[in-house]
């Protein structure tokens, strides 16, 4: 017996578009620095591909290559039951890229690439190219166009909010100059508190919960506050609710 008599190059080829294709798509996440990124997409595909050819293929028993044999015991084989499974199956691996931070959900759409990277590593072991070459364009083309027209069309949309905590120290006779600082420069305020720190005497303690539509608001809010004069000090972290 020869090797190539063990090796059906068809499958092969097969699975090396699912990889390409699902590197596509994971290069897509790559860049744009997310949790779920080259490497998951990959052996997504690959795997997806893998259980459908196994599924079509992997049960000599029931089937013979493309020909579908028919026994009065088990009657057609049903050559969707295992790749079926996959759709189900890939739901705890975006569930693992989906976060809450406190009002927000992220990684729902990584969680999105992860179920179409399965379904393109399904359509490879199926032999459609066509759709699976079809689906890895349409889906990065989404991804590419729709963050352009987010960014230029939809700068102030509620999904770029950050919630960021402020606190400040001042000397008491500086509070309400703060206070209308703060105002003044931000429309979204959600938390303001002010609390007289007894041990220091003459100082105060304002904390106030600010949202900024912007990927970096510590950065930003930290050159807003730098404008700000006759305070002892001010601390900025990513609020979490």
């Amino acid at each position: 017996m020869h090797i190539g008599d063990l090796i059906n190059y068809e499958y092969i080829i097969r699975v090396a578009a699912a990889v390409a294709f699902g590197f596509c798509i994971g290069l897509e996440r790559e860049i744009t620095n997310k949790y779920a990124g080259l490497r998951t997409h990959i052996m997504v595909a690959l795997g997806a591909c893998i259980f459908t050819l196994i599924s079509i293929y992997g049960f000599p028993t029931f089937a013979d290559g493309d020909n579908v044999i028919v026994t009065q015991a088990t009657g057609i084989r049903d050559t969707g039951r295992v790749a079926a499974q996959v759709v189900t199956g890939i739901g705890f691996i975006g569930a693992g890229t989906v976060l809450r931070n406190g009002p927000m959900v992220l990684g729902l759409t990584t969680a999105s690439t992860l179920w179409i990277a399965a379904s393109i590593g399904m359509a490879c072991g199926a032999g459609m190219y066509d759709i699976a070459f079809a689906g890895t364009a349409l889906a990065i083309l989404t991804l590419v166009i729709i963050r352009v027209f987010e960014r230029n069309v939809l700068p102030s949309s509620t999904k770029r909010t950050r919630m960021v905590k402020v606190n400040i120290i001042c000397p008491n006779d500086s509070t309400q100059t703060v206070q209308d600082f703060i105002i003044s420069k931000f429309s979204d305020i959600s938390e303001f508190k002010k609390r007289l720190l007894s041990a220091e005497g003459n100082i105060t303690k304002i904390t106030c919960v600010i949202g900024v539509a912007d990927k970096k608001p510590i950065i930003k809010i930290n050159k807003v506050f730098s404008e700000l004069n006759d305070v002892e000090s001010v601390s900025i972290e990513e609020y979490n609710e």
